[in-house]
């Protein structure tokens, strides 16, 4: 159980969740338009396997190698939940980081072999660097680190969307994909799901620095809390939730603009969002912020649910059956 708590399984299940949804929700939808079945895919079902394996050992082993560096920061900020020194040896997680991400390494750049595509490899060549050279310095300068882990969080989400253009340009060339919008749409349905995930992260880890501001001030580094303190981090994240709230009313009015869309946006993700910047706002402690941060992760939850919505509303134009969703 202590592997399964280092790699933080349920981060990762969830991460998991947010890839199906995106490609049979919303890209297999999508493709349905363009006279694509479950019979013809572009991006075959073990090759979204490969991609799975790759993202999720990929998030695993950044997890692992995070907390190995963490050991003095977590002995303040978590010392009844530590695991890297108490449950499990620091040589044991590096090993459990290299192995992990020598799989979601091969798996990925197997996935880039099969589709020819040079940039998907490279990209599983870069992010595992990236998390790295993250939780060795970046998480500890201003700002860089919670961009960083935002990135992270919406790249595994655009991922998806990669991957299956990726597949049709494998199949077809450019000058034919050009011809209809189905490339555009791929890329504008599944971005804005991971812009929205881009946003309610970076709010998760100011928050979580908020919580974690006296261990981080012990060890000098210079997060948000640290550095302008409590008030300034609260005024900037109210600022990300406001974005957040424009943002996403914005893409519903200009691509999404039905009944059942605003129903669920204003009482699924505005009104939460809205408790959020309360909830924000008269924090005083750790406990707090802790639970600011659990409601952040319920917004993302049911912002990435929408993914179904989507799905029924394009399963009217394209006459593919709801549940049909969960056949094999």
């Amino acid at each position: 159980m202590s592997y399964l708590n280092l790699i933080r399984y349920k981060n990762l299940l969830f991460l998991l969740l947010m890839m199906w949804c995106m490609q049979r929700c919303v890209a297999e939808p999508i493709l349905a338009i363009y006279g694509f079945d479950s019979q013809n895919l572009p991006l075959q079902t073990w090759q979204f396997a490969l991609l799975c394996t790759a993202v999720i050992c990929i998030a695993a082993a950044g997890y692992a190698i995070n907390d190995y560096f963490d050991v003095k920061i977590d002995t303040i900020n978590h010392p009844a939940t530590r695991i890297v020194g108490v449950s499990i040896e620091r040589s044991q997680a590096m090993l459990c980081h290299q192995v992990l991400t020598a799989i979601g390494v091969i798996a990925g750049i197997a996935l880039a072999v099969s589709l020819r595509n040079l940039m998907l490899g490279a990209l599983f060549v870069f992010v595992p660097g990236l998390l790295w050279f993250y939780s060795a310095s970046y998480k500890r300068q201003f700002l860089v680190g919670n961009i960083i882990v935002a990135l992270t969080v919406a790249t595994s989400v655009m991922v998806v969307a990669l991957a299956n253009v990726g597949a049709l340009r494998h199949i077809y060339n450019d000058k034919l994909l050009s011809q209809t919008p189905i490339v555009p749409n791929l890329y504008g349905w599944i971005g804005a799901f991971a812009l929205f995930a881009f946003l309610l992260t970076w709010i998760r880890e100011v928050l979580k620095d908020a919580e974690d501001q006296e261990g981080d001030r012990e060890m000098e580094c210079r997060t948000m809390p640290v550095k302008y303190g409590e008030k300034i981090t609260k005024i900037a994240v109210i600022a990300l939730i406001l974005i957040t709230a424009a943002t996403l009313a914005w893409l519903i009015f200009r691509h999404a603009n039905n009944s059942l869309t605003w129903r669920y946006a204003g009482f699924g993700i505005m009104l939460p969002l809205a408790v959020l910047a309360v909830m924000v706002a008269i924090a005083k402690n750790r406990a707090d912020y802790k639970n600011a941060q659990q409601l952040a992760k319920y917004i993302m939850l049911i912002g990435t649910l929408y993914s179904f919505v989507f799905y029924y509303i394009t399963a009217k134009i394209t006459h593919i059956p709801f549940f049909g969703l969960f056949a094999a």
